[in-house]
């Protein structure tokens, strides 16, 4: 049975080549002048596609800088308008703090008085 196998391998071998070596010959090879000229169109076209994706490269490099900066001025004025803010709000609750001692004192004193005149 093992003989019988490799019998057919065989076959199946020198077929599967003299089929290979007869499709080979139906091919219609190119001549030299029309391999020059699809290997120049294929050429021509790899790099008008390349010139094409770098000009998009380089034109959304230069759109993504331009957004970033824009957030990062934003963000800038955001914080540095925060800041100011902030620092009016604390301006705002020192001097409440202060009318508030201010009134407090005056009204201890009027306490005072009021007490000082009823005696």
């Amino acid at each position: 049975m093992a003989k019988e196998n490799s019998k057919k391998d065989n076959k199946n071998k020198k077929h599967f080549w003299k089929d290979f070596k007869a499709e080979l010959k139906k091919v219609i090879w190119p001549t030299p002048k029309q391999l020059f000229k699809n290997t120049v169109a294929v050429i021509f076209i790899v790099l008008v596609t390349a010139a094409i994706v770098f000009v998009l490269d380089v034109t959304f490099d230069a759109l993504n800088n331009k957004g970033i900066n824009r957030i990062k001025s934003s963000i800038t004025n955001s914080i540095s308008s925060k800041t100011s803010s902030e620092e009016a709000l604390e301006e705002s609750d020192e001097q409440q703090v202060e009318e508030t001692e201010d009134e407090a004192e005056i009204e201890t004193q009027e306490s005072d008085e009021a007490e000082t005149v009823e005696e």
